[in-house]
């Protein structure tokens, strides 16, 4: 059974992460992903675990774009795809050569997506940067209001990994819009403005019709067991997860106050579930407040977690080339997820594409 995205040949000519996770989602879906990697391939591949979970799958073909008959043959290749990806700065893929304007004047059909820091217009544009930039300027570390507390380096690069899933599904409804009027589209996404949206304009939420305050929602956090290891509990307003979180840990009194008495008492009632928690072993804790149906997970380290019982149930990760690397976290039904494909050597695919199974 072939992939979503069987016969969509996607020629990539990034490097580093965000364009790379972009092209992998394509890839997992079916599409024929081609990486053209500059001289000595891209510098990912120093990084051998990340750069197996952007490039498995995936074929190469080694050419220097500033050498003529080389920049002739990923012209070639360009006449042959169907989607173009690539994540320079502004204004380098114009200078190679291989800038959208010119290249959908010659072929409208081309489907061009670009990702960079700022995006392709507006007046931070030509600014360099990386993950921790974006979420700065975004809002996304700033500390919160009457907080004592200093922005920190973020522990997921979630500008990159976003922007790359966006552009993914942008690549995926340009394409169904493709197959029916033959159109094609220039996508350009901006990590910086991929952050902005999911941060918003505000720092604390408005008051809501439930009498939510900024605060926070009592119960709320990551809590301290008493072997040293962490437990997070999630309730909002929802009165049986309150009661669930109140029956594991005994805090009877407290199990049938309403919500917004709840939020007056917040202080006193987070004390009294982080002081509950503290008195439990880290298995313990979960393992009760699970039973009893509290919003509850641990907090696991990544090793951990990729040998949880729900991840490998999941299928969340893949094996390549002996190491284990995530796989795009969706099940499919009808046409699954690609297997783990080898990542290719460099410039493995002189020839460049597979040929078609047939039109498209």
């Amino acid at each position: 059974m072939g992939g979503l995205l069987d016969g969509m040949r996607v020629l990539d000519v990034s490097m580093w992460r965000p364009m790379p996770h972009a092209t992998q989602i394509l890839a997992d879906l079916g599409a024929d992903v081609l990486k053209i990697e500059q001289p000595g391939g891209d510098p990912m591949r120093g990084y051998p675990e990340i750069f197996a979970s952007l490039a498995r799958g995936k074929r190469s073909i080694e050419l220097n774009l500033k050498d003529p008959e080389q920049h002739a043959r990923a012209l070639e290749l360009v006449a042959e795809c169907d989607v173009l990806c690539e994540s320079w700065r502004p204004g380098v893929a114009d200078r190679l050569g291989l800038g959208a304007a010119a290249l959908r004047a010659a072929r409208p059909e081309l489907i061009y997506c670009s990702i960079s820091g700022y995006g392709q217009d507006g007046p931070w544009r030509d600014a360099p940067g990386h993950d921790l930039n974006y979420q700065a300027l975004a809002g996304a570390i700033a500390p919160r209001p009457g907080r004592d507390e200093e922005p920190a380096i973020p522990k997921l690069p979630a500008a990159d990994l976003e922007a790359g899933t966006l552009a993914a599904l942008l690549v995926c409804a340009a394409w169904a819009r493709r197959l029916v009027t033959g159109e094609g589209e220039r996508i350009d996404v901006a990590m910086a403005d991929v952050m902005a949206w999911w941060v918003g304009p505000r720092s604390v939420p408005t008051v809501g019709t439930d009498g939510a305050r900024p605060g926070g929602s009592p119960g709320y956090g990551v809590f301290r067991t008493s072997d040293d290891r962490f437990v997070t509990l999630a309730p909002l307003t929802e009165p049986h997860l309150w009661r669930a979180i109140c029956d594991a840990l005994q805090l009877d009194d407290l199990a049938e106050l309403p919500f917004t008495v709840r939020i007056d008492r917040l202080d006193e009632i987070d004390r009294r579930v982080r002081t509950a928690i503290a008195t439990l072993p880290f298995t313990v804790a979960v393992d009760r407040l699970r039973e009893a149906g509290a919003p509850v997970a641990p907090v696991l380290s990544p090793e951990e977690a990729a040998t949880h019982p729900q991840f490998l149930a999941r299928e969340v990760l893949v094996t390549v080339d002996d190491l284990a690397v995530p796989a795009t976290p969706a099940l499919l039904a009808v046409h699954p997820r690609r297997g783990a494909g080898p990542v290719p050597s460099i410039g493995e695919h002189p020839d460049g594409f597979a040929p078609r199974a047939g039109p498209g």
